[in-house]
């Protein structure tokens, strides 16, 4: 099919990006990409459409950035929008890095252990339980108590809840810094 001496088909375009077609109208339905322009009612990728998608490829795929963020990337908006979204996503690809750092060392210094049995021999698991766990090993919290009328982090008001576990948070923010508190 002929699409003009400067255009592809949509065939050939997701191709030369190793996507398949239904990628590329994703993408343009996510307004990662804008809709090309068409030639007899089909789409006509032009050499600077090619390159959008080029870029759109590197954000989603090698940035591993979510759609959302990528369209700011590939919409030709300001320089100052589309760097602090690069920015912003680029300090969300450090956090999982020093996340997974972190894992890697737990890992490697688990390998270490000469117990064949670590839960029964292991006489470093109690402390590792302890920093690394965010009840810990606290033998004396009693789950099954009545809960305080009390958010145990902000001190807010708390509704139980009929049946179930008590609540000890009243959202989920307050849950999360209690976790952060006692991991670090």
């Amino acid at each position: 099919m002929s699409t003009g001496p400067m255009s592809v088909s949509i065939g050939q375009a997701a191709a030369r990006f190793d996507l398949a077609p239904s990628t590329l109208r994703w993408w343009e339905s996510q307004g990662v990409l804008p809709p090309p322009s068409r030639h007899n009612g089909r789409r006509a990728y032009t050499e600077t459409d090619l390159r959008r998608i080029g870029l759109a490829y590197l954000c989603c795929v090698t940035g591993a950035m979510p759609l959302d963020q990528a369209a700011i990337v590939t919409s030709a908006s300001r320089n100052q929008d589309w760097q602090q979204a690069v920015q912003r996503h680029a300090d969300v690809v450090e956090e999982r890095i020093e996340r997974l750092r972190r894992a890697q060392a737990y890992l490697l210094h688990l390998l270490q252990c000469p117990d064949d049995d670590i839960v029964r021999d292991c006489p470093h698991l109690d402390d590792e339980l302890l920093r690394h766990v965010p009840a810990g090993r606290d033998e004396t919290r009693d789950e099954t108590a009545a809960a305080s009328g009390q958010c145990v982090v902000c001190a807010a008001p708390l509704t139980q809840p009929a049946r179930g576990r008590p609540r000890r948070y009243c959202s989920p923010a307050c849950r999360q810094r209690r976790y952060r508190v006692s991991a670090s």
